[in-house]
């Protein structure tokens, strides 16, 4: 549905340590650095760059922003928000059910160490 998002940050190797290990819960690999930017995903298909303001100026969030990356079971969604919180992130939202959107969402909310919310989310029953 989409080709690319890109996040600003304010501290390019703090962001990228975090990336780094909370992609790596969701099976996304970071296959391209260079000073400044970084691309997670793959080549030709959807993906999260991490760069450094364009302008020069400061990173900053966007109010009621957020990107929701979907996880293969519910597992995956709480070791996604323990590795966030373990790694500079704060809590937005603990893992668990969301059944006002459907009976089997199940996601976590938590915010980079630059402010941008990010989600993990798996639509697949506990069975599955």
């Amino acid at each position: 549905m989409f080709s690319h998002v890109t996040l600003g940050t304010n501290d390019f190797m703090r962001a990228t340590a975090f990336y780094d290990a909370v992609f790596a819960t969701l099976g996304i690999p970071r296959f391209y650095s260079e000073e400044g930017h970084a691309g997670y995903g793959e080549p030709r298909a959807s993906q999260t760059w991490i760069v450094y303001p364009f302008d020069g100026k400061s990173a900053s969030i966007g109010n009621g922003t957020h990107i929701a990356y979907l996880a293969a079971d519910r597992g995956t969604v709480r070791a996604f928000y323990e590795t966030a919180l373990a790694n500079g992130g704060s809590d937005e939202g603990a893992p668990g059910p969301r059944p006002h959107y459907h009976e089997n969402y199940y996601a976590a909310y938590v915010r980079d160490p630059d402010g941008n919310k990010l989600q993990a989310v798996c639509h697949s029953s506990e069975a599955a």
